[in-house]
């Protein structure tokens, strides 16, 4: 599901639309996920991760197949001292799934600015790889960002899809999200209950656990390049 109005000239002032989770599998197969939040440092990653989408993926997630130039200026024009982006790793650090949190003033979106009394509202746009579809990343993504929106007092959480993304549909309709269809395309968004100790405790812990994650493997990955930098020794 995603994000905004991003159509191909405005690829680096918006998270865009929201590429294909692909079909559930069954949860009882799917691995543990950790969500961790990024930054800056992360672009080099996040710029593998969009390039890796294929057309199709890149017209969902952005609302137009945007070329590789545009991807690499929207990853460059990412300001994370005012968004929020979450990414999920694999054992060789590669970005499985990518979501860009949004905010925005509640003027910048008057479809939804009558739903909440707020200043701010958050708009999110996911992206999985082809090789992590089904196994629940982007609705771990979507979990992870609304209990941010609610750490930081935002209660209104919106998404923009193309209406053909069953996936995403069925996320929303998941979620109990308002939508609205118009012209092959749909609007959705979410209201959220404030913040709590239980909500702030719960987003620590999973940061933690999350960064407690990537530690592992990276410090995994610096071993096994060491070990095979030794002569005799075969490297996987």
């Amino acid at each position: 599901m995603t994000t905004t109005d991003a159509k191909a000239g405005s690829a680096n002032q918006a998270p865009g639309k929201t590429g294909s989770a692909g079909p559930d599998k069954s949860k009882a197969s799917r691995p543990t996920i950790f969500v961790k939040e990024l930054s800056r440092r992360a672009r080099r990653r996040l710029l593998r991760h969009f390039l890796a989408l294929s057309s199709g993926d890149r017209l969902l997630r952005f609302g137009s197949v945007l070329s590789d130039e545009l991807l690499s200026r929207y990853v460059e024009n990412i300001d994370f001292s005012r968004d929020t982006v979450f990414g999920v790793y694999d054992r060789k650090l590669r970005l499985l799934g990518v979501g860009h949190l949004a905010f925005a003033p509640r003027a910048a979106l008057p479809s939804v600015s009558a739903s909440t009394s707020k200043e701010r509202i958050a708009e999110f746009g996911v992206s999985v790889a082809a090789s992590a579809r089904g196994m629940g990343v982007g609705s771990r993504l979507f979990e992870r960002a609304a209990i941010r929106c609610r750490n930081v007092d935002i209660d209104t959480l919106y998404m923009h899809c193309l209406s053909s993304n069953k996936v995403m549909m069925h996320i929303a309709k998941k979620a109990g999200m308002a939508i609205h269809r118009d012209y092959g395309e749909a609007d959705a968004y979410l209201k959220l209950p404030p913040a709590n100790p239980a909500s702030v405790l719960q987003e620590a812990m999973q940061e933690q656990v999350a960064t407690l994650d990537y530690t592992l493997k990276a410090n995994l990955r610096a071993a096994l390049k060491w070990l095979g930098s030794l002569p005799g020794i075969k490297r996987d």
